[in-house]
């Protein structure tokens, strides 16, 4: 079911919203190189990666937030907050894969349901259609997949905190993906049925 949004839109760029979910995008580049800088002989930088990553999850919250409070919502908005969740998604894959925290093939089942969800959009895009809204199954997917690549990435160590982080950051891995998928799917049933309307109505 998706996410309904009765506020009105707006057009403006530079809202508050906006400039979060900006800021998001440009800390998406300093993030991977931080996780990757041991891979080039550089020193390890876990700590600030996950600082980063931590500020990306706070402004996640404000941004929506505020955008609602402030009836700042805007086309925009809409476009840069999927699109910061994804490309943050996709650099976590990229960096935890490369330094074998991540198996490859988590990677490729959740690689894959992005391919199916382009795939999708392009359809949709052919009938003259906007891309799907993110609906709330969606939004608890990445939000479970925010929780678990963190701590992923803590686990990459010694000691009873990497152990608890292994535990639940495989736990929240695990709810995730399949979330992510369930997501899709109903990505994919939605736009049959437009399509089908499509063809019904002509």
């Amino acid at each position: 079911m998706e996410v309904q949004e009765t506020r009105v839109q707006t057009d403006r760029v530079l809202t508050i919203p906006n400039i979060l979910s900006m800021a998001r995008l440009v800390g998406v580049p300093l993030f991977l190189w931080l996780i990757l800088r041991p891979e080039f002989g550089g020193p390890k930088s876990d700590g600030w990666a996950l600082l980063v990553l931590a500020l990306s999850g706070v402004s996640d919250y404000l941004d929506g937030k505020l955008a609602r409070r402030w009836n700042q919502i805007s086309s925009l908005g809409r476009l840069l907050d999927p699109a910061a969740d994804r490309l943050y998604i996709l650099s976590t894959l990229i960096g935890l894969t490369w330094r074998d925290i991540l198996p490859i093939w988590i990677t490729a089942v959740l690689l894959a349901r992005e391919l199916v969800l382009l795939v999708m959009v392009g359809i949709l895009r052919r009938h003259g259609y906007p891309p799907p809204q993110v609906n709330f199954l969606g939004k608890a997917a990445t939000f479970n997949l925010m929780y678990a690549f963190p701590l992923l990435l803590l686990s990459d160590g010694s000691g009873w905190l990497a152990t608890l982080a292994a535990i639940f950051g495989w736990a929240f891995t695990g709810w995730g993906t399949t979330l992510y998928w369930w997501a899709g799917i109903l990505y994919v049933v939605q736009v049959r049925r437009l399509i089908r309307a499509d063809a019904a109505a002509d």
